[in-house]
């Protein structure tokens, strides 16, 4: 699992501006499905030959002026908590504030690497702004410009990077399909484990966000090996807010990046609320195999149209999952526990699927005279070879005259026409378009 820096610090201080100079994506990622779009506060990154994912703890929700100080002692006290390594960042033009000595006291009782910086120093003209920053008291105080980068943002990044352990993969056998049980406090997680697994495997406690690390079990299922991943939560402490939704968004992320599949667990007595939406839209956008588990069915009361009800509520919810099969259980009774692994070897069959090249420009030939693409500045928009790049997911590289003329509603046929001829209609699949004679 890759390490975790957080930024930290109160607000308009540069966190978003650092945390967008450092990440490795610069834009926000949007599904083009209503009800899936969302604010970006993660992101992965690296330096020096590092890999780590970066937090922008600014990045989760505004708050009112009157809980500012709450909500900052709240971000800054599950920074510690979750992160390898802290970046706290304060703002040279506005000087040293109350608020920032405030967090200075809750870091210095930590144990993790802390790194003390002044932001927006942008030349040596502005280095006398971090003279009183040096009243804190601690050992080391780096001054840099967000803003512009520079030697002072690469000399805090080489020492954040040296105190970083190498991110450490979590299984050589690659026949184990790894599972992540993922979903909001209190839906079940670890209880579906516990029945799948058969013992306590993890602590189950009717407290939202009991788990406190992420633990990986390895077993067998009809001679198939699997690892699964429990999803690490938020215990609810006196000084952590009650408001847990984007720690658990958090915790999807990070058990997000080290699976095959992902057991979205829904609530059944609640159905799919917006919090659900966030994090089936994490998996989603990592693109592993996701299956929706409606959990808790035994608490319903059901007539015969029940299920279609909330099959209907589902993807009326989570559209861009439509492909998603979608099972109700009970982790309480045991109800269709297993008939998720018969779900999770289909799917992971498709998964890891590959189609021939001859095969698949024969059958792409016949979708584009089927449907011709539009034509593109008034000229017929030509595509010439279509290959398979890799699995996990399906990825399929269009070679093309323009790759941004084709259209998104062209793009969704071409998806379409694939998972239909291929048997990929339990699977993410993803569609790359490249400029014909640009290969590899």
């Amino acid at each position: 699992m890759k390490p975790i820096i957080a930024i930290v610090g109160r607000p308009n201080v540069g966190k978003s501006t650092l945390f967008n100079r450092l990440s490795e994506n610069k834009k926000a990622i949007v599904i083009d499905q209503p009800g899936a779009t969302r604010d970006r506060n993660y992101a992965d990154s690296s330096w020096n030959g590092k890999q780590f994912m970066l937090i922008d703890t600014g990045g989760f929700e505004p708050v009112s002026e009157e809980r500012m100080l709450a909500q900052m002692r709240e971000q800054t006290t599950l920074a510690i908590e979750e992160a390898t390594a802290i970046i706290f960042l304060m703002d040279g033009k506005e000087g040293l504030t109350p608020s920032d000595m405030e967090i200075v006291e809750i870091l210095r009782n930590t144990r993790k690497p802390v790194f003390f910086v002044v932001n927006k120093i942008d030349g040596p003209k502005q280095e006398e702004l971090s003279y009183e920053f040096y009243r804190l008291g601690v050992e080391r105080l780096y001054t840099i410009s967000a803003e512009h980068g520079g030697l002072g943002l690469a000399d805090l990044m080489d020492d954040v990077a040296e105190c970083l352990p190498l991110s450490c993969a979590i299984d050589d056998d690659e026949e184990r399909i790894k599972i992540a049980v993922i979903g909001k406090p209190n839906v079940g997680k670890s209880s579906l484990i516990n029945k799948i697994i058969g013992y306590d495997r993890t602590i189950v406690n009717p407290v939202p966000g009991t788990t406190r690390d992420t633990i990986d079990t390895p077993f067998e299922i009809n001679d198939r090996k699997y690892l699964l991943i429990d999803t690490a939560g938020i215990r609810r402490k006196s000084k952590v807010s009650q408001r847990l939704e984007q720690y658990s968004v958090l915790e999807a992320i990070k058990t997000l990046s080290r699976c095959d599949v992902a057991l979205i667990l829904v609530d059944a007595t609640e159905g799919v609320t917006d919090q659900d939406t966030k994090i089936a839209g994490l998996a989603y956008e990592r693109g592993v195999v996701c299956i929706i588990v409606l959990n808790k069915w035994d608490l319903l009361e059901k007539d015969n149209s029940t299920i279609g009800k909330h099959v209907k509520h589902t993807k009326d919810k989570l559209k861009y999952l439509d492909f998603a099969p979608i099972i109700s259980i009970s982790a309480l009774t045991g109800q269709r526990i297993y008939r998720i692994f018969e779900l999770i070897e289909t799917a992971y069959d498709q998964f890891t699927k590959r189609i021939p090249t001859p095969l698949l420009n024969t059958k792409v030939r016949e979708f584009l005279d089927m449907r011709p693409p539009p034509r593109y500045r008034n000229r017929p928009h030509n595509f010439s070879y279509v290959t398979q790049a890799s699995v996990k997911p399906p990825t399929f590289i269009f070679f093309v005259r323009e790759p941004k003329g084709v259209h998104f509603s062209y793009q969704r046929y071409l998806t379409n026409k694939i998972r239909e001829e291929f048997n990929f209609d339990h699977v993410p699949i993803r569609l790359k378009f490249r400029k014909k004679g640009k290969r590899g």
